[in-house]
């Protein structure tokens, strides 16, 4: 009789353990859809006049697009100080920054700074989006959920 009985209890205990691990494994499934239908949000500041940074920031930025899909990410670069040099037309990084505008990913220069330096949108590359101020803007999207990335 204790035979049975410690066999039905491992049999009982092995079935309950077997039916939880399914649904930890749905659970996790689940979690992992949602993350991939959900958009996934990201501002990358660029300050510095180095192409190095500039290039370091593409990489990060097609990178985050190929791992949730187009369709699932916002990305966006603001440009501001210093870092607004690489947006300008002679550009050393400029046909990798346009590369990034055909892919999706917004790329953003600072009024503030681009009317200090005394410049205009006929100084810049085609298609870049212009924001009042790079630091506003990067708060803003902070308020709207974008994760925030100074490479």
């Amino acid at each position: 009789m204790k035979k049975t009985v410690h066999t039905h209890f491992i049999a009982i205990l092995a079935a309950g353990l077997l039916g939880a691990m399914p649904m930890a494994s749905n659970a996790d499934s689940t979690e992992a859809k949602q993350v991939q239908t959900d958009v996934q949000k990201v501002i990358f500041q660029v300050s510095d006049n180095d192409p190095a940074k500039w290039n370091l920031t593409l990489n990060n930025a097609f990178n985050f697009q190929q791992e949730f899909g187009p369709q699932h990410s916002n990305i966006e670069i603001v440009a501001y100080g210093p870092g607004i040099n690489m947006l300008k037309f002679e550009s050393v990084v400029g046909s990798r920054i346009m590369d990034a505008l055909q892919a999706g990913i917004r790329v953003a220069a600072c009024q503030n700074t681009m009317k200090a330096q005394k410049l205009t949108d006929k100084d810049m590359l085609a298609n870049l989006d212009y924001v009042p101020s790079g630091v506003g803007e990067l708060v803003m999207k902070q308020h709207q959920g974008f994760a925030y990335i100074r490479p």
